[in-house]
């Protein structure tokens, strides 16, 4: 069992920066693989990155060389930096977490623990 709490999201310039932080409340952290996905207005959601126990990292193509995912274990805390942010990034972020099993799937009915999401707004 694990509960979830994004933060960090905001409003900000086409080309500005932004990290996402998710706090994790359990005893079990270090033994989940952690997602990000996002979701805009009448859009499925999608996954944006994901990271195992191990900080194996995967990455959807509209995410890679920009976003970075990572993980500290010591503080049950994922991170989501977001550079060079364009008005398609735009929507609401989730936190996401599934008990590690060997993959690590950017597919959101694979992850059975969601936060309760973080807007982020993109201007051009």
């Amino acid at each position: 069992e694990i509960q979830l709490v994004e933060s960090g999201g905001g409003s900000v310039q086409a080309g500005g920066s932004l990290r996402l932080s998710c706090a994790a409340i359990g005893d079990s952290f270090k033994r989940y693989d952690m997602a990000w996905f996002r979701q805009g207005p009448g859009k499925e959601r999608e996954g944006v990155a994901a990271i195992s126990p191990g900080r194996f990292s995967v990455y959807a193509d509209s995410a890679k060389d920009r976003f970075t995912i990572s993980r500290d274990n010591s503080k049950n805390t994922v991170f989501l930096r977001m550079n060079s942010l364009k008005p398609e990034d735009s929507g609401v972020y989730y936190c996401a977490a599934e008990r590690a099993d060997g993959d690590l799937p950017l597919v959101a009915t694979e992850y059975s623990f969601w936060g309760q999401g973080t807007q982020v707004t993109v201007s051009s």
